[in-house]
């Protein structure tokens, strides 16, 4: 019985220095600079709310003016590219001829408010009304 004993003190041991050791290279391995310890603690996220959109990076990057197939690739391909729940796919003549028929204002009308399964906006919140009609313009290229 004294044996296992000696055995068991002998294993606890080994695990304390082992733990010990370990966490202090570690420490040792890791930039303590305030900088470092800053940058490693930032929140992943940040919480904006509508009254600031204006003042976010999402403004700032709409108000830059992005063309009309970067707003397709960001928000309307999912859709828009293979005729999901009727919308109509990019560079369709059959598929955009009756909607352009109602003229470009209702056309945009419908992608800023909203159509059928087409939420407002396409979802892209951040986009212009000008960004979205240059997306529109995107897709209908060629037709």
């Amino acid at each position: 019985m004294k044996v296992l004993t000696t055995v068991k003190w002998k294993h606890l041991l080994a695990l304390i220095i082992g733990v010990t050791t370990a966490s202090s290279v570690m420490a040792f391995s890791q930039d303590m600079s305030r900088e470092a310890i800053a940058e490693r603690i930032q929140p992943v996220a940040k919480v904006r709310i509508a009254s600031d959109a204006a003042a976010g990076p999402a403004s700032s990057q709409a108000s830059a003016g992005r063309s009309g197939e970067q707003i397709y690739n960001q928000a309307c391909v999912a859709c828009h590219a293979t005729g999901v729940l009727g919308a109509p796919k990019k560079g369709s003549a059959e598929d955009w001829e009756p909607r352009l028929a109602q003229g470009m204002d209702i056309v945009l009308e419908h992608s800023i408010n909203g159509l059928n399964a087409m939420p407002p906006r396409g979802t892209c919140m951040n986009c212009s009304d000008e960004e979205l009609l240059s997306a529109i313009e995107f897709m209908i290229e060629g037709i």
